[in-house]
């Protein structure tokens, strides 16, 4: 699995290139072997944030995997994420469970939380969730029913019960699992699995594969 970084695009000339004539630039312009050092500065940052992306992406395929190895048909589960470090700094018997992450500064750990109130919309839960300065992240997993928009024009959305009963037993439903990871630094990672194609290889993963609910969950943190 890769992370695509964007490049300077060929056609942008301050992408690349130096004065063709050095002696014609301007007296206060930047030495030329300044570049270097920019370039190097932007490849540190650009493969740390290929490197941050990459550690959200295993994450949320461990807590995506983690939920489905119990199978369909559950409510949705919430996690916390803290610092693997910091967790095993205040509970060290911990250490021999986490092997080497215990001392990885940029591992994250899961704990998932009581159950939620099913009673409630789920955006009416996610509205009113705070989390401690400690939580430096959150995951929600969750089961939705899910129409091709061809066969969304044919449900009656204004009435809930019956709503229901349509997306139950429509014949062009997809159940889907949506897990979503979320960090307070911005980072955000999706899991999308489809009961059609109940695979851990069929997976679908990325950043934006639910952005919606990356963004209510998102805001749990602010």
């Amino acid at each position: 699995m890769t992370t695509d970084v964007p490049l300077p695009s060929p056609d942008d000339p301050t992408a690349t290139g130096v004065p063709a004539d050095v002696d014609a630039a301007p007296l206060d312009a930047a030495p030329l072997d300044s570049a270097p050092l920019d370039d190097a500065a932007s490849d540190a940052e650009a493969l740390a944030s290929a490197q941050r992306g990459l550690r959200l992406l295993e994450l949320v395929r461990e807590i995506e995997k983690h939920v489905a190895s119990e199978g369909w048909d559950q409510n949705p589960r919430m996690f916390a994420l803290a610092v693997t470090s910091e967790l095993v700094r205040l509970e060290p018997e911990l250490a021999a469970a986490l092997g080497a992450a215990a001392d990885d500064p940029e591992s994250l750990t899961p704990i998932e939380q009581e159950p939620l109130d099913t009673e409630r919309a789920l955006d009416e839960v996610l509205a009113t969730t705070m989390w401690p300065e400690e939580v430096v992240g959150a995951a929600l997993v969750l089961e939705r029913v899910v129409l091709p928009p061809e066969a969304e024009a044919t449900v009656d959305e204004t009435d809930p019960v019956a709503l229901a009963a349509a997306l139950a037993n429509h014949p062009d439903r997809q159940d889907v699992r949506m897990a979503v990871v979320v960090t307070r630094d911005g980072g955000r990672m999706c899991a999308l699995r489809l009961r059609s194609h109940d695979a851990d290889a069929d997976v679908l993963v990325g950043e934006d594969v639910v952005p919606r609910l990356a963004a209510a969950l998102s805001a749990t943190l602010i």
